[in-house]
């Protein structure tokens, strides 16, 4: 059965947990061969040991998204092994909830390093290899939270309307070379990085905020999202911002 990714290389970071790693064995069905990247390196590799498990094709790097170096080692080694990238997901990311008062410096310069510096340094480059395929997707993985304010966690919300721009202005630069990109905006999602506030009924509640649907998501229903972004099905989308939320921002 022909999958939606068939003969795509797609590199995801952040691909240990969460999303990521939902992202991945999606991928991975779909016909795609995973590169599967994060910091956490034992945790991604079993994560493409088990996609091999399966009968698909993954590798995996050790990758800090913040390191110009990191991706250049992993771009290179994708391109000897499978000859292209076709896609990124940009999902690595980290979810401080210090407000505008108690953030600190250095807070402010780890978000921004990971969440927004690491999307521009992975679009950078991937993009010499898209551009000799003469086509490519790019998934930035942002938030609602670069839609919406929510008084608190300000360097989070800050990196999340970087990734929002920085798609959209990148977009309408790489249409030249029939290089789309796209960001998705995940609302409340059930993954290690809210599970905090989701770990009893009152904080699900609170979580959940205007979430009209009334539940957070699973991380599969975003990887259908960024497997249709990444797919043919979606050539012409290009500087979108898909909204993945329950409602949360109908209101």
């Amino acid at each position: 059965m022909a999958g939606r990714l068939n003969g795509k290389v797609a590199i995801i970071t952040g691909a240990a947990r969460g999303m990521g790693k939902v992202e991945a064995e999606l991928f991975a069905k779909e016909g795609a061969k995973v590169v599967a990247a994060d910091i956490l390196e034992d945790e991604v590799k079993k994560v493409a040991e088990d996609i091999v498990k399966a009968g698909h094709q993954a590798i995996a790097f050790k990758l800090d998204v913040s390191k110009s170096e990191d991706w250049k080692k992993v771009v290179d080694k994708v391109v000897e092994k499978w000859g292209k990238v076709d896609v990124l997901v940009n999902n690595a990311g980290i979810f401080p909830t210090s407000g505008i008062e108690t953030a600190t410096e250095e807070e402010w310069d780890r978000v921004m390093n990971i969440n927004a510096k690491g999307q521009f340094l992975g679009i950078k480059y991937v993009l010499p290899a898209m551009k000799k395929a003469g086509k490519g997707s790019i998934i930035n993985i942002s938030s609602i939270a670069g839609l919406i304010g929510t008084g608190m966690a300000v360097a989070y919300h800050a990196s999340k309307g970087a990734s929002r721009l920085l798609t959209k202005t990148v977009a309408a630069e790489l249409a030249k070379y029939n290089i789309r990109v796209n960001s998705i905006h995940p609302g409340i999602i059930r993954t290690q990085m809210v599970q905090d506030f989701l770990k009893d009924e009152e904080t699900t509640k609170q979580a959940l905020g205007t979430t009209v649907l009334g539940r957070p998501a699973e991380p599969i229903e975003v990887a259908y999202g960024a497997l249709f972004l990444a797919s043919e099905e979606s050539s012409y989308i290009t500087g979108a911002e898909l909204v993945i939320d329950g409602g949360y921002t109908a209101l």
